[in-house]
């Protein structure tokens, strides 16, 4: 009987293996979520995902999703910060590193600003509005 052969971690680009993230924490309802390549300005990682939980158990909920995911994608995991308070999770994918917040935390650590020199990539998710956005250039008088 022939093995089956398993893909590896390793032979996921970044950019997909990011994308692949970006769709498991849309699949449970992260909000904001966005990755940024950042190979060449970055030496620890060649691409971040950054998504905005509702609440602590939500984030925690995340993290235990991508944590499943992974491994059953065999996607290779070195490790997790910040789970038990759960305002800022970090999880290690080698090439990828994620992100989950509260927003508040997001909003005040502001990596997106940090890392603007890093190139957005295409998720391939639908467009989600920032729950931290000013709406204050929407027009009264555009109301019929």
């Amino acid at each position: 009987m022939a093995k089956k052969k398993t893909k590896k971690y390793s032979d996921i680009p970044s950019p997909d293996k990011a994308r692949l993230v970006c769709a498991w924490l849309d699949d449970k309802q992260a909000g904001n979520i966005k990755a940024l390549d950042v190979r060449g300005i970055s030496q620890v990682t060649d691409v971040i995902v950054l998504a905005t939980a509702r609440t602590g158990r939500h984030a925690q909920a995340l993290a235990d999703h991508v944590l499943d995911m992974a491994g059953s994608e065999n996607i290779e995991y070195l490790g997790m910060e910040g789970y038990k308070g759960a305002e800022w999770v970090l999880m290690d994918l080698n090439d990828v590193v994620v992100h989950i917040f509260q927003s508040e935390v997001r909003s005040f650590y502001n990596l997106e600003g940090l890392w603007a020199e890093g190139i957005p990539l295409d998720t391939g998710l639908a467009e989600t509005p920032d729950e931290n956005a000013d709406d204050s250039d929407d027009d009264p008088e555009d109301v019929a």
